[in-house]
């Protein structure tokens, strides 16, 4: 499976972006899906995963309440809707794609399918 991220850009502080992942090649399995983020100087870190039939979602602690992670598999695309950006929300965005669980997608490690990321940047 291939994974395309994009939707990111520059904002302002309290605005809004939608990130899309777009997977493509050997997508006929059911497989869970999960964005991540690095800042510079940062470690990766978890942002929000999806099961295949669109719930549950997991969310991490600094973005749950803004923003959200949804799904259309007709579309192989999964989304994250981003608001209320924040300049601490300025990362790389990654999506990833995994036949784990996606209550543990904040393990998910070289094991997962990762593609190219997103830049995201928030001005304050």
């Amino acid at each position: 499976v291939q994974l395309q991220a994009s939707g990111g850009g520059l904002v302002q502080a309290g605005e809004s972006l939608r990130l899309s992942c777009v997977a493509s090649g050997r997508t006929s399995f059911a497989y869970a899906t999960a964005w991540f983020r690095q800042a510079p100087g940062k470690e990766r870190e978890f942002v929000a995963s999806i099961a295949w039939r669109g719930s549950p979602t997991y969310y991490a602690g600094s973005v749950r309440g803004r923003f959200t992670i949804s799904r259309v598999n007709a579309k192989n695309t999964v989304y994250l809707q981003m608001n209320s950006l924040k300049p601490e929300d300025t990362a790389i965005y990654y999506c990833a794609t995994s036949t784990s669980s996606p209550s543990e997608a904040a393990d998910w490690g070289p094991g997962a399918n990762w593609g190219q990321g997103t830049l995201v940047t928030v001005s304050s």
